[in-house]
């Protein structure tokens, strides 16, 4: 039994008529054949002989100036190359000079990658206007822009890694095995997720990131020490920052087993930890200090820090469209959750 084939796109069986085709129409013309007969012998459709035979006739003049039409497989092979020149897709460099100029500056000054760029454009721009990630992408590697591939978001690429045998961790308090099914889904606003940055790995500060799971509202703190009273400290700024809208902004934060993290049952929220050495179960907030070793790498002092370095990185994340919210930025979603919890309220 032939085996059926689940491919619904048919496959392309048809080719371009050769120059040997068309020698050999002219010879069997000359004998006397009609288009019909002329398709049978060549195997070709009746009507590709006959767009071939328009194509390839000229009017030629007798000796006596009476006007006769003819066909020459050189007339049909030059119409054919001058047809070919005119096929294909063209380039949109001229017509989208305003959106590679834009492209330029959010890849170079802004730091976006090109699907940022581009879905972010979408919003605001026509598809006559614009061009899409793939070919944006193709035109910096053809250097039509200032852009060079390696000002591009970096591209990790990480070995696999042995199995390692490990102790088992003690959970700090409830597990993510008790979070609600609502914070799983990111329907509603206000539940986060934390960790520590670290640069030097000893005599160095930290950081503190909070990523919110609905809108990817990151904020990062600077830490004295990575230990659980400088935490306690920096929860208690942001009570202090946000006041009354404190206990809608953060209804519950997933955490680590980390030390740093046994005192955020402290304040009022409710605090899942995830399972030890289960850094995927923080996925969102483990993305974004990914972003921030763009600007931080490992071994960067980061008591060397000022504040307002700390503030262009979490503005820059926070600026920064994204696919997944239909690149918007994840300061309008937080900011339009605000202005609910006002509205509410």
């Amino acid at each position: 039994m032939a085996l059926k084939n689940n491919n619904n796109t048919s496959a392309r069986t048809f080719k371009h008529l050769s120059s040997y085709e068309r020698g050999s129409i002219f010879s069997l013309l000359r004998e006397g054949y009609s288009q019909s007969a002329i398709a049978k012998k060549l195997g070709r459709n009746r009507s590709t002989i006959s767009r071939e035979i328009k194509r390839g006739t000229t009017l030629q003049k007798r000796s006596d100036l009476s006007e006769y039409e003819v066909y020459f497989p050189e007339t049909g092979q030059a119409a054919y190359d001058k047809n070919r020149l005119n096929c294909g897709k063209k380039s949109k460099v001229l017509q989208v000079e305003a959106f590679l100029l834009y492209a330029e500056e959010k890849l170079l000054k802004d730091k976006w990658s090109p699907d940022a760029v581009v879905g972010r454009a979408r919003l605001t721009m026509s598809k006559s206007e614009m061009v899409c990630t793939k070919t944006l992408y193709k035109y910096i590697d053809q250097r039509l822009l200032k852009v060079r591939n390696m000002d591009l978001m970096l591209k990790l690429h990480r070995k696999p890694k042995k199995s390692v045998s490990r102790v088992n961790k003690r959970i700090l308090g409830e597990s993510i095995d008790s979070r609600p099914k609502i914070v799983e889904d990111r329907k509603e606003f206000g539940h986060w997720e934390i960790d520590t940055v670290i640069g030097k790995k000893s005599g160095d500060q930290a950081l503190l990131t909070l990523t919110e799971r609905k809108s990817r509202q990151h904020l990062i703190l600077p830490l004295a020490s990575k230990c659980s009273e400088a935490v306690d400290n920096a929860m208690t700024e942001l009570k202090i920052k946000f006041g009354s809208l404190f206990v809608h902004l953060f209804k519950s934060i997933t955490a680590d087993n980390g030390s740093e993290f046994s005192g955020l049952n402290n304040h009022d929220i409710n605090i899942y930890y995830a399972h030890p050495y289960s850094a995927w179960e923080r996925g969102t907030n483990e993305r974004h200090n990914g972003l921030i070793r763009r600007f931080i790498p490992k071994g960067t002092a980061i008591k060397d820090l000022t504040q307002s370095q700390i503030e262009r990185i979490q503005n820059w994340c926070n600026s920064l469209p994204r696919k997944i919210l239909g690149y918007r930025t994840p300061e309008e979603i937080f900011t339009y959750e605000v202005q609910q919890i006002n509205y509410i309220n």
